[in-house]
């Protein structure tokens, strides 16, 4: 007998990756490396032509940090904000290898989750050249109004980007920022936020471990890249997530707002009922509709 949960997601990810990618309007390097790519798209319609008439939303998409997963599955969402009337930057960065499809500590086979440091380094060095690759690409963007989200791996990279001023002592060199980055919030879709209840759970297949370069570099690491740990920003976050999520569940959310909290700080949960994981970045999908508003409710 199928499971329906299951047979949900399937179709739920079918719809989401049914869409053909769309190319973006200009494309710019943040470093030497061929993932260290941003896509640009320009805002459509209204004002849109008019120099700094724009938000500015940073997206990171998901995949489990893992390689054959790319900024083309997002470029459809990335298209419908701009639609909505945002700026938007599609951020691309070094994911796990896929050359040797090597055996997973869980026993499955697939290409290991993210590279450690690199996948942290791009990051930090696509948000702090962003600004004036920014402005150079789609004048209509405002950086005073930037947002940023990310979905599933790439909601992690998100709220990691906002807390880097919170890093502990010790982080690799070009992570920790000296103040809170220029942000006006940070929209998190079904992100991977607690890495102790995404490895109880077998989060995708504990790809959290592997980001941090295998359960052995596990104590020494986790402090500077779960974003659990990485609490009060003092940066407005909301958290969007579907309640029948079986690929990050619901509870890796509910944590992660439960650990601000106790460190004196709210962030915004909004659980959709009927949801699972990919609705988040379908634009044939309802629950898009509800990330763009709340995209729209911190930047405007």
């Amino acid at each position: 007998m199928t499971d329906p949960a299951v047979e949900r997601d399937a179709a739920e990810a079918a719809s989401a990756f049914s869409h053909p990618p769309v190319a973006p309007d200009a494309t710019a390097a943040y470093g030497d490396h061929p993932d260290h790519v941003i896509d640009f798209y320009a805002p459509r319609g209204g004002d849109a032509g008019a120099v700094g008439s724009a938000p500015l939303v940073v997206l990171l998409h998901g995949g489990a940090w893992r390689a054959p997963y790319d900024r083309q599955h997002v470029s459809p969402l990335a298209d419908f904000l701009a639609r909505c009337g945002f700026a938007v930057a599609s951020v691309e960065y070094r994911r796990g290898s896929s050359g040797s499809v090597p055996r997973q500590a869980s026993g499955e086979g697939g290409p290991v989750a993210g590279r450690w440091p690199e996948t942290f380094d791009d990051v930090a060095a696509a948000m702090d050249a962003l600004p004036a690759l920014a402005a150079a690409a789609v004048p209509a963007a405002d950086p005073r109004r930037t947002v940023i989200t990310g979905h599933s791996a790439g909601g992690h990279l998100a709220l990691w980007a906002a807390a880097r001023h919170v890093l502990p002592a010790g982080a690799p060199a070009g992570w920790k920022l000296p103040s809170p980055p220029l942000l006006r919030g940070v929209v998190a879709l079904a992100p991977i936020a607690d890495f102790e209840v995404a490895e109880r759970l077998g989060v995708c297949g504990g790809a959290s471990a592997q980001l941090l370069g295998g359960g052995a570099h596990w104590a020494e690491r986790v402090a500077y890249a779960d974003p659990a740990a990485l609490v009060p920003t003092g940066i407005a976050t909301t958290v969007v997530h579907g309640r029948e999520d079986i690929v990050v569940p619901s509870e890796v959310a509910e944590s992660y707002v439960a650990a601000a909290a106790k460190a004196g700080e709210t962030v915004g949960l909004t659980l959709l009922d009927g949801v699972g994981h990919f609705p988040l970045i379908d634009p044939a999908a309802d629950a898009c509709a509800v990330v763009a508003e709340e995209i729209s409710q911190l930047a405007w």
